[in-house]
């Protein structure tokens, strides 16, 4: 062993040329080598985000379709999914609880609603929702509270990154102290991966969502250096901030243009803080494929009833704003496409048999009951659709999960030929079923109403319409149902002055608390906006409560 102390020879002096060629010679390995290697972070488990969008494992680009789902107020409407899933959606976003506001999803629960996720071929993004509003609203809690909480049931989670989101904490700050939110969210990311976490993980912006501030929009790039596994989604919630499609187009593209993941975790057609622009929404949201999940399924109190897509979930009874979002241009039913882990290779692509050929029954002048035998798949079948045929053409899709459906809002001395589809749970369809025709009854009965119709403006793809139902008979209406349908193909977007829901043509509207009384010789006026196509005609035939109402 040489010391470390021993002087070294005095190294001989080099000519230039020779001092040249000396360090060509030392530096000829390093440049065929290239940079120093550096080690490649770990693949993520399941999603990942590149370069600004969120992939599956598989490398497929995933945009998210899909609604929320009130789960921890109504644990017992978990069926809700197999019905979400009927309706075309890829992705529900279920809301839990740490139990410091409501009673906590516990270990067993949240793999149950995993479970059921997968079981429905759909993507889970579960989420806390103790944290709404912090700062302002009363018992919310942290981002770093909620984080606890996802490590508390940790073990229903891990295994399940393929099929599972973790959106830390819904909306997490009010509009109090939202500058903290960029340092809370930074540091409840990295305590989730420090506890093993290798989900992609979803963050809401502050501003009850909607981020007014552009907290979120202004820092999201270093929150998502922040995270060591790169695999950070961001979340805005579009209410009343976002009421034009100028607000709508800026914010979506300043993420898009830095190459930062987004999806519109919330929004809806109304709200009490102003009317957000939700074709806007839809359609900037397709164009820049950014996922979108509409609020919500069922259950809505506290004065936003309206953003309800089905009524007391039942999944044949949509709202006006479950068919905008579900059937509506640029909605679910046309936009979303089913995620790679369970339609890829290996999924299951081999559609039920047929159902049987209808039979009806009940058939009045306005509604019949249709029956069928159910058809069979390996494994389950999901829903059923009936269309109703017309040559070749088909129109309408009310939605079952049974094996039998009331059709409402029949015209009287009409002849209608249904058929029935049915669905698996990974989305294939049936062949269709036999047929079947029947005329509704002449009707018979009379109202005492008239309604007059009018258009009072329209655009390319829509316009604006106003029904003025008037009581034409000497006795007060308490509470009433106006049907009619549509031969053009309109579809009602937002109605006000009641509650409208539509199946195929027809249309249903329930009277609004402060329309459903008519006095005698009275008159309530309705408004509503709608899509068309080419042509606009307007409806010949209005039943009130069942019975005929004169046009006027």
């Amino acid at each position: 062993m040489r010391s470390r102390t021993r002087t070294p020879a005095r190294p001989r002096p080099l000519h230039a040329a020779a001092l040249a060629a000396a360090l060509l010679g030392l530096l000829l390995p390093l440049f065929a080598l290239g940079p120093p290697a550096q080690a490649a972070p770990a693949a993520p488990a399941g999603f990942r985000v590149e370069n600004g969008r969120l992939l599956e494992r598989s490398g497929n680009d995933f945009v998210m379709r899909g609604v929320n789902h009130a789960h921890t107020w109504y644990p017992n409407q978990i069926g809700a999914l197999a019905h979400i899933k009927a309706k075309g959606a890829n992705t529900v976003r279920v809301v839990l609880s740490s139990g410091d506001r409501w009673t906590r999803n516990d270990t067993a629960d949240v793999a149950n609603v995993v479970a059921q996720c997968k079981r429905n071929r759909l993507i889970c993004v579960l989420e806390v929702h103790d944290t709404t509003g912090y700062g302002e609203q009363s018992g919310a809690v942290t981002l770093a509270r909620a984080a606890d909480y996802w490590i508390g049931v940790q073990s229903a989670l891990t295994g399940q990154e393929d099929h599972v989101i973790v959106n830390i904490g819904n909306e997490p700050y009010g509009n109090n102290a939202y500058a903290g939110w960029t340092a809370d969210t930074k540091a409840a990311i990295q305590k989730l991966r420090a506890a093993g976490f290798d989900h992609t993980l979803m963050v809401d912006a502050p501003n009850w969502g909607q981020d007014w501030a552009f907290t979120m929009r202004d820092n999201a790039a270093s929150v998502f250096a922040a995270d060591p596994d790169a695999n950070t989604v961001f979340s805005i919630h579009m209410y009343g901030v976002f009421d034009t499609a100028a607000e709508v187009s800026d914010y979506l593209n300043r993420f898009v243009a830095a190459k930062l993941p987004l999806v519109v975790g919330e929004f809806g057609h109304d709200h009490s803080d102003g009317n957000p622009d939700e074709d806007a929404i839809l359609a900037t949201a397709q164009r820049l494929g950014i996922g979108y999940l509409g609020w919500s399924w069922s259950g809505n109190g506290g004065g936003v009833e309206y953003l309800d897509m089905v009524t007391g979930f039942d999944p044949n009874q949509l709202t006006g704003w479950g068919q905008r979002l579900f059937n509506g241009a640029n909605g679910i039913a046309a936009t979303a496409k089913e995620a790679a882990v369970y339609s890829g290779s290996g999924g299951d692509t081999t559609p039920p048999t047929a159902p049987g050929t209808p039979t009806a029954s009940g058939v009045t002048s306005s509604s019949a009951t249709l029956t069928w035998a159910a058809a069979t798949d390996a494994t389950g079948v999901t829903g059923y659709d009936v269309v109703r045929v017309s040559g070749t053409a088909e129109s309408g899709a009310t939605t079952t999960t049974g094996t039998s459906t009331t059709l409402t809002g029949l015209t009287p001395a009409t002849s209608y030929t249904f058929a029935v589809y049915a669905r698996d749970a990974a989305g294939n369809r049936s062949p269709r079923s036999g047929t079947v025709t029947l005329t509704t009854a002449s009707g018979g009965s009379t109202a005492a109403c008239a309604v007059g119709y009018r258009v009072t403006g329209e655009w390319s793809g829509g316009f604006q319409g106003e029904l003025v139902l008037r009581n034409t008979g000497t006795s007060a209406i308490n509470g009433w149902t106006l049907r009619w349908a549509f031969a053009g193909g309109q579809r009602v977007s937002h109605l006000w002055g009641g509650t409208a829901t539509q199946a195929g043509a027809d249309v249903t509207v329930t009277a609004a608390s402060y329309t459903a009384n008519i006095p005698a010789a009275g008159s309530v006026t309705l408004g509503f906006t709608a899509t068309r196509g080419s042509t606009n005609p307007a409806p010949t035939a209005f039943t009130l409560n069942g019975a005929s109402c004169a046009s006027s």
